[in-house]
């Protein structure tokens, strides 16, 4: 596992207006990453209660019949400074897995399995270096009668990096994100959460923001926790069509007479518009010659698959086959004389190629279904979710709790509600010193109205801090409504005000 890196940046996002308030704020709180942010994080405001709750699922100890053991045989690790990195960590209540947290300040949290036994080893096995081999699994349970240590559930998690789009954007590459590029991301989104949905009929699924580059998906029903590896794996292969890397100018090929209805589904209510009306004119994909020969290139290679397939089936004759290719090399000669004589604004470049290209594919002249999947291979080549398959395929993968903070940017793993998703900005998502410096600040606001509102409702005592208040009765900070992480203050006083009148 790579060491999570600290890098003290400064943010210029604007926690309110008024300048000289930034400024004291900024004064009161200096921008970066340190563990001593950590440390005031942890102790004020990471959900360790909700965290507790939802990982639990009933199984909390309060009623008859529930599994008192469930929640102490989860593993956690915790990846440390200086590259320790602590493996089958397990809690058996809320408040040890808070005194643990609080106590070793991780810098990454992640979540494993729930175990068959109970997993805890040794401490001096638990320290390892991040490049010195993994504990052994034998010493976390009894070496006689049936305990098997085994993972026995895990939720169905998927790992989208906005960096395996480096070959379908312009704007970013590597761990680099903006508006321009983070599209791909609500795409994924759609994508996969309505799928998930209605193919397989999944209904508790949480998103999160991973802090950087991408999105985090966890699918928490109970027949998705108990899902073995080959089940899982056969889910994955499911969502399968992107298969190209870097190097190779073929990334899908949509074979059969007939898309699948999930693919068709995904190209008319998400990919194709996205691409048409987003991504086409903010990637600038027709640019300039080296990026339009880039998908002049998928034309042949794309469709001289189907077709050299077709013809060992006996559905088409050598000759039909040899047109066919002449076709081929007729549609990108024409495009290709076209689009270097004809110069036009950048503006409209972009759409006006793209036009000529579907319209010459699906004219008359040019007979046959290849080509015409030609235009909708291409879409899904820019925009189809790219999803981290190992991730998905097995249950023992670990995968990074939410409400962590990410060292490189600081900013809270926050959830994403899939309903909205397209409203969701990377960069608007408060850094953890913006945080800090909200919860000194926030009764400056309308800590008073929202103190006096909820002490009519009998729901907290006077002397509570604001920020927990509002974290353990409202669940507005830090919950599952992304819009108070999502931007400053104002989207803050926003949700404050919506949360003072529905007390009300």
């Amino acid at each position: 596992m790579p060491r999570e890196e600290v890098e003290n940046g400064r943010d210029d996002m604007l926690i309110d207006g008024n300048e000289v308030e930034q400024r004291r704020l900024e004064n009161a709180v200096p921008e970066g990453f340190n563990a001593d942010y950590l440390k005031a994080y942890y102790g004020k405001i990471f959900p360790y209660a909700d965290m507790f709750k939802w990982l639990s699922y009933g199984n909390d100890g309060k009623h008859p019949g529930c599994d008192h053991s469930y929640f102490g045989r989860r593993e956690f690790s915790f990846t440390l400074d200086n590259d320790i990195y602590l493996r089958f960590q397990s809690f058996n209540t809320a408040s040890e897995l808070e005194n643990a947290i609080k106590e070793k300040c991780p810098f990454k949290i992640d979540i494993g399995p729930v175990y068959s036994v109970d997993i805890k080893v040794p401490q001096f096995l638990c320290v390892l270096s991040l490049r010195g081999r993994q504990p052994s699994k034998r010493h976390a349970y009894s070496q006689g009668g049936d305990n098997v240590f085994t993972p026995v559930e895990k939720e169905l998690v998927f790992d989208i990096d906005i960096s395996d789009y480096d070959d379908a954007r312009y704007c970013c590459s590597g761990a680099d994100v903006c508006l321009e590029c983070w599209p791909l991301m609500t795409i994924a989104i759609k994508v996969i959460d309505t799928s998930l949905r209605d193919d397989f009929g999944f209904s508790h699924i949480l998103w999160v923001y991973s802090g950087r580059r991408g999105v985090h998906c966890w699918v928490c029903d109970g027949k998705a926790r108990r899902l073995n590896n080959e089940q899982r794996a056969a889910i994955v292969d499911y969502f399968r069509v992107y298969k190209g890397n870097e190097n190779s100018s073929k990334k899908v090929s949509l074979v059969g007479p007939a898309l699948h209805p999930f693919l068709v589904r995904s190209y008319t209510e998400v990919l194709k518009d996205y691409f048409e009306k987003r991504l086409l004119s903010s990637q600038n994909l027709f640019l300039n010659e080296e990026r339009f020969e880039k998908i002049l290139e998928m034309i042949p290679d794309e469709c001289m698959q189907v077709y050299l397939s077709l013809l060992l089936l006996n559905h088409f004759h050598l000759i039909e086959f040899l047109v066919m290719l002449r076709n081929f090399a007729a549609v990108t000669s024409e495009l290709r004389g076209r689009w270097l004589s004809n110069k036009r604004s950048r503006e409209e470049i972009n759409v006006a190629r793209w036009d000529q290209l579907k319209n010459l594919l699906q004219s008359n002249k040019q007979k046959g279904q290849g080509l015409r999947r030609c235009i909708e291979e291409i879409v899904f080549t820019f925009t189809y979710p790219r999803l981290d398959m190992e991730v998905s395929k097995h249950m023992n993968h670990l995968l990074k709790a939410p409400f962590c903070v990410h060292p490189k940017t600081g900013r809270v793993c926050v959830p994403i509600n899939p309903k909205n998703c397209e409203e969701f900005d990377p960069s608007a998502v408060p850094t953890l010193s913006q945080i800090l410096a909200l919860s000194v600040t926030c009764e400056s606001f309308l800590g008073n109205l929202i103190l006096e509102a909820l002490k009519e409702k009998g729901i907290v005592n006077g002397m509570e801090p604001l920020l927990e208040i509002v974290l353990d009765t409202l669940g507005i900070l830090l919950a599952t409504s992304v819009k108070v992480l999502q931007g400053g203050d104002r989207d803050f006083l926003q949700c404050e005000s919506s949360a003072v009148k529905e007390l009300n």
